[in-house]
């Protein structure tokens, strides 16, 4: 929440188990759409058309990345009071072990394509690119680091001038061609806000589980209006939908986030084996993301040249399905192995030790 002309985030402290339920939903929704993206654009690119997964894929395309920061933020209030040492362990050195160690595997995985007659040198020179400007996928990552400590560092700033500047930045047509200061300026006012209001966002939630009628509504008036805005061409080819105009753009992001809290709302409080699916892929979301690029590659790979699937649709259907259940299992299969370093930060590459904890929620990204 906002009070006192200054930063104030969640309360530190034990949250309640049903509040977590739904953010872990809404996450998993975030981390398929994301994945989602990816395999369908991929296929489509290599299938040279579009399937009909494209045009979900276009309807979240304003609030995809929007929400996932807007839920990431949720419980920085948990620790940016904190002394540095613990909050650079927590927000900082985690990712920065991630990023890290995925940039490497990544990177040794596009050995060919990255070096291109360059040798150890251009491979190299690679990596220390990927130190300044996010590697691929892994953007993400990266931001989440920077967001943090940035939030920190900002935290004595009245909000509303520090909520305005970020608002800002994500209106105005900013395009440098590098991807940590364009992304920085699309998405910090996200990350702001799932920090800034994150009770009044728990209330919402707690709302909307209560009213579960009215909200069935409101996410049906705004799936509506969302699918026109994105697909109405506007007639100009450098804004082509109604969707990508500055402001408007800005307030389709904001709505769809919510409305992704509503979801995620009200799918914890009927439950289920879909729940319970979404659930554990946003309480894994961290895995999902830094493995998919694999499994994702290779299915489309082998659905291209064998002919398996030749409707670019259902061919991207089954490329997203794989490139989320492999990284789960092989994960699941990794655990308790010394392979796990994979998604677990070992020891040596902690400051601070790690308190006891439920097991998934050393997987949750935020």
């Amino acid at each position: 929440m906002v009070g006192g002309g200054k930063m104030v985030g969640l309360a530190a402290g034990p949250v309640e188990a049903g509040r977590l339920a739904w953010v872990d939903v809404a996450k998993g929704l975030c981390i398929i759409l994301v994945v989602m993206m990816h395999s369908t654009i991929g296929t489509g690119i290599a299938m040279e058309g579009e399937g009909f997964l494209h045009t979900l894929v276009a309807f979240a395309r304003p609030f995809r990345i929007p929400d996932f920061f807007l839920l990431s933020g949720l419980f920085l209030g948990r620790v940016i009071d904190r002394d540095w040492r613990l909050f650079l362990d927590r927000r900082l050195v985690h990712f920065a072990y991630f990023y890290g160690l995925w940039v490497l595997i990544q990177s040794a995985a596009r050995y060919g394509q990255i070096v291109d007659g360059g040798g150890p040198g251009a491979f190299l020179a690679h990596l220390a690119l990927a130190l300044v400007e996010p590697y691929s996928t892994l953007w993400f990552i990266y931001l989440l680091a920077v967001f943090s400590v940035l939030t920190k560092l900002l935290r004595r700033v009245p909000a509303p001038l520090i909520l305005a500047a970020a608002t800002l930045l994500e209106i105005l047509p900013i395009e440098t061609g590098l991807d940590l200061v364009d992304e920085f300026c699309d998405r910090y006012v996200w990350f702001l806000v799932g920090y800034l209001f994150a009770e009044r966002i728990f209330s919402f939630a707690d709302a909307v589980q209560g009213h579960a009628r009215a909200a069935l509504a409101g996410l049906a008036l705004w799936a509506l209006v969302n699918a026109a805005l994105v697909f109405l061409p506007t007639g100009n080819p450098a804004i082509p939908t109604l969707a990508q105009l500055p402001g408007l753009g800005f307030a389709l992001s904001g709505a769809g986030a919510l409305a992704i809290v509503a979801i995620g709302a009200l799918m914890s409080r009927a439950g289920g084996p879909v729940t319970a699916a979404l659930r554990a892929c946003g309480q894994r979301s961290i895995v999902i993301y830094l493995a998919f690029f694999l499994p994702m590659a290779l299915t489309r790979t082998l659905i291209v040249k064998s002919g398996a699937v030749t409707d670019i649709g259902w061919a991207s259907v089954t490329v997203t399905v794989v490139a989320i259940l492999v990284p789960l299992a092989f994960e699941r299969a990794i655990r308790h192995t010394r392979a796990s370093f994979l998604f677990k930060r070992p020891r040596a590459f902690q400051l601070v030790g790690e308190r006891p904890r439920p097991a998934d929620a050393a997987l949750r990204t935020a």
